[in-house]
């Protein structure tokens, strides 16, 4: 069980900050210079003018308030960042319900959840990510919480790869209505898209906001 390691789009944010700190540094002291250089060669017998000089007194400050600013923020950012990733590795290696419209089979089986107000067939269709159809069937769903595992076989008796499959739970009979599901995977390991923690369930990936509850 491993923690993946920050991910580009996270570096990213880092190094815009630490880009625009850089730039704003650079202002600071050219605009330091500048100003030592005036009253240095001002003219002694018309010196600077008590209100210019107050302005960019005022304005030095500013520039070196937003270049503090900056770098707290990218403190707190990469700050915000480790405990994110810290809190959310406690879920790896265990069983997590997931808001997703894709099963992760893992070791060749995937399992799902859905609830029903009254007994009802349903109609289970699982896709791979090109798109093609590899799965269909009924089952017999109960007034109540259901769950349900594929066993990665397709509809011609052939075990699939492991790997993220698009699936829908639909009413078998009537309008066939969508059917409100949690997927359900082994948690694998964690990366970071930008600020946001992501769960691996093998190959499919979901944000923290996705996990609806850890299972065991």
């Amino acid at each position: 069980m491993t923690v993946s390691p920050t991910t580009a789009a996270a570096q990213s944010v880092t190094s815009t900050a630490a880009t625009a700190s850089t730039t704003l540094s650079g202002n600071f002291n050219t605009f330091l210079t500048l100003l030592t250089a005036q009253l240095k060669n001002q003219d002694p017998t018309s010196p600077l003018d008590t209100n210019q000089f107050t302005q960019q007194l005022v304005q030095y400050s500013t520039v070196e308030q937003q270049i503090n600013t900056n770098a707290n923020l990218t403190t707190l950012i990469d700050l915000n960042r480790a405990s994110s990733l810290y809190q959310a590795s406690a879920m790896v290696g265990h069983q997590v319900g997931v808001t997703s419209s894709q099963l992760a089979l893992q070791d060749g089986a995937a399992s799902l959840q859905f609830t029903l107000g009254t007994a009802q067939p349903v109609e289970i269709a699982i896709s791979d990510a090109s798109g093609a159809a590899v799965y269909k069937g009924t089952v017999q769903g109960n007034a109540g919480s259901n769950a349900w595992t594929w066993n990665g076989v397709n509809s011609s008796g052939k075990s699939l790869a492991d790997g993220a499959y698009t699936v829908s739970v639909t009413a078998a009979a009537g309008s066939k209505a969508a059917v409100p599901f949690t997927v359900l995977g082994r948690a694998t390991g964690i990366t970071m898209s930008g600020t946001t923690p992501v769960l691996s369930l093998g190959q499919l990936g979901v944000p923290m906001s996705a996990v609806q509850s850890i299972v065991n």
